[in-house]
């Protein structure tokens, strides 16, 4: 079986979306992924995109839980089930603390309980079940009317605890600017554990970076440390690339030429990715045209 490829998607208009969806899908691409940070909302640009183009398999890479009461992101995550007829997957992440309380005024204060309360709301309404959960910081009583297949639940989780909770609780994990090793020494292992000690199918993981064919490989790696400068800063990326020993992002991206960013995506599935979600920054025909010979097996 071909191994699952996905690519990110984005631009600043819903047409972007809806084009660069169209694009993947016409590629041979498994799947398109949104993230949610200062501009569209990502969910209902997806609910667009499901509707414009179909077949290909949609998902948020994240959509940050803070802003949103679970209720609210249950129906509008149920709503784009509907519209895209069942493909969406929808990931989700606590941001950060510079976002959350810096621009946003809202506490930060034990994400790791945020993060399990929020779950104890959204995933029974994702799954189309009541939710009757009362915690310390939220509550929710309720049943939603959205006709839809259930929406599975990724949690944007790197630490321990975290993946703990997502493999105990949720369909699995998404990670980004983590390297092949500390999906395999860290990850995979963890999160993989909680699900069996759970009595759980077997989480997915899906492994997202920045990708690059080319034949200037450090050029490329200079140029993903520029662009993605910012990953280096945050502290749960910056964890992550200090447990593979990297320097900055530009150490993790995946580049090289066609043979050897094949090897790299195939040495991530050995490492106990389930899915890999590829961000490609330059020579973009010719990373997209390698990507669909890699998702055609």
């Amino acid at each position: 079986m071909s191994p699952h490829i996905g690519v990110t998607i984005g631009g600043r208009t819903v047409d972007d979306i809806v084009a660069t969806t169209r694009a993947a899908h016409e590629a041979g691409l498994h799947s398109a992924w949104s993230s949610q940070i200062f501009g569209l909302d990502a969910l209902t640009a997806l609910a667009i995109a499901g509707r414009e183009v179909p077949d290909i398999a949609l998902g948020t890479g994240v959509v940050p839980t803070y802003p949103r009461h679970p209720m609210m992101l249950a129906a509008q995550a149920r709503t784009t089930q509907q519209a895209s007829g069942g493909r969406l997957h929808l990931g989700i992440g606590l941001s950060h603390q510079v976002v959350i309380e810096g621009m946003l005024g809202m506490s930060f204060d034990r994400p790791l309980r945020h993060m399990r309360e929020y779950l104890s709301i959204l995933v029974p309404l994702c799954d189309g079940e009541p939710s009757n959960f009362a915690g310390e910081t939220l509550t929710g009583r309720v049943t939603l009317d959205v006709p839809c297949d259930p929406v599975p639940v990724l949690v944007a989780a790197l630490g321990e605890k975290m993946l703990r909770l997502a493999g105990a609780t949720t369909a699995g994990t998404m990670t980004w600017m983590t390297g092949r090793a500390t999906i395999a020494e860290h990850v995979a292992p963890v999160i993989n554990a909680a699900a069996a000690d759970a009595g759980r199918p077997a989480p997915r993981v899906v492994v997202s970076l920045p990708v690059a064919v080319t034949d200037d490989t450090a050029g490329a790696r200079a140029t993903a440390a520029e662009l993605f400068a910012i990953y280096g800063t945050l502290p749960s990326y910056r964890a992550m690339l200090d447990r593979e020993g990297a320097e900055g992002p530009g150490d993790v991206a995946v580049v090289g030429t066609e043979d050897e960013v094949r090897s790299q995506i195939d040495a991530l599935f050995a490492a106990g990715a389930t899915e890999f979600v590829a961000a490609p920054f330059a020579n973009l025909e010719r990373t997209t045209a390698l990507l669909a010979d890699v998702a055609r097996g």
